[in-house]
């Protein structure tokens, strides 16, 4: 993980001498607070990393790296309203420290900011990234609108459920390859493996998130444990326990999901315990290596020296693995 860190270390850097710091005071300090909570860096350093295999030029792709990473905290500003969360990377969101209405206005400001550092990518590549950005960004907003629909819609499949993951997260995750890869000049096949190693990653990216939602430790995962069951939200684990249970168990879950329990303590702690029964976390975790040895096919694919290729499969074996 050597050359993450160092393009990581490199991107923050850039980062932060960028300055936000305008008027109106009301929009902007929203929009610096957010950038400075932090985060992994996943999508903007995947750009880097794969313009770095196919021998590309770290400046050529600085600009439209930081637009990948002010994208992403668009969608979370507005994703954290549309789920009224009150964390984000173990802070208050937003919408809670301000209000919605700031929410919105900020997560509009950074869409815009968005396309200004994606149209300072060299005019050679521009066309070409841009039409992966607009695709990215309709598709991940479509994703969103399937999540809401979802909230009300009373039958919803796996299947739906793995369509929806895939527009919202699993796309921008292939997106930030391609786009690193095309200012690399990789060969179009390559854009295509590249671009699929980091779709189905980003497929098991997100069960991994559904999972440690549930299952994982709130200090690290930054987020409050439970939201997705307090909120009733179908998720892989949600749709898989009712295909599973039977009895009691499913007349549990219906009297805390679909009745919706009054106390959202014990509604936790009797839904996980019937996740725990039902073996839900097992299956899950199938369902993540599954799509995670799919990447690393993809991965396989690539016409590289392996050697050329070991960063970007430790970075998916990080995020499978992770606990945060």
């Amino acid at each position: 993980m050597q050359k993450f860190e160092n393009y990581l270390n490199k991107f923050n850097k850039f980062l932060n001498n960028q300055h936000f710091n305008f008027e109106p005071n009301e929009l902007y300090q929203p929009i610096t607070y957010t950038l400075a909570l932090g985060g992994k860096r996943i999508r903007p350093v995947m750009a880097l990393l794969a313009c770095d295999i196919f021998g590309g030029e770290y400046a050529k792709v600085i600009y439209p790296a930081m637009g990948i990473e002010i994208f992403h905290n668009f969608t979370l500003l507005h994703d954290d309203i549309m789920d009224d969360a009150p964390m984000r990377r173990g802070k208050e969101t937003v919408c809670r420290k301000w209000d919605s209405n700031i929410a919105i206005l900020s997560g509009d400001t950074l869409y815009a900011m968005a396309y200004k550092y994606i149209a300072q990518t060299d005019s050679v590549y521009l066309p070409r990234i841009l039409d992966v950005f607009n695709k990215t960004a309709i598709e991940v907003c479509e994703g969103q609108q399937f999540d809401m629909n979802y909230e009300t819609q009373k039958n919803v499949s796996i299947q739906d459920y793995l369509n929806m993951i895939r527009l919202k997260t699993a796309v921008f995750l292939g997106a930030s390859l391609k786009i690193g890869a095309i200012i690399g000049d990789a060969s179009q096949a390559n854009i295509d493996n590249i671009y699929y190693f980091g779709e189905y990653l980003g497929m098991a990216f997100q069960l991994q998130d559904d999972l440690l939602d549930v299952f994982g430790d709130e200090s690290k995962f930054g987020k409050q444990t439970g939201g997705d069951i307090i909120t009733n939200k179908k998720t892989y684990l949600y749709i898989k326990s009712f295909e599973l249970a039977t009895g009691k168990t499913l007349e549990q879950l219906k009297k805390n999901f679909i009745l919706n329990h009054p106390n959202n303590g014990k509604k936790v702690k009797k839904i996980k315990a019937i996740y725990v029964e039902l073996k839900i976390e097992q299956l899950v975790q199938e369902e993540i290596k599954r799509y995670y040895l799919r990447s690393l096919d993809f991965l396989d694919k690539i016409m590289l020296d392996d050697k050329n290729k070991v960063e970007l499969k430790s970075l998916a074996n990080r995020l499978i693995k992770r606990d945060f």
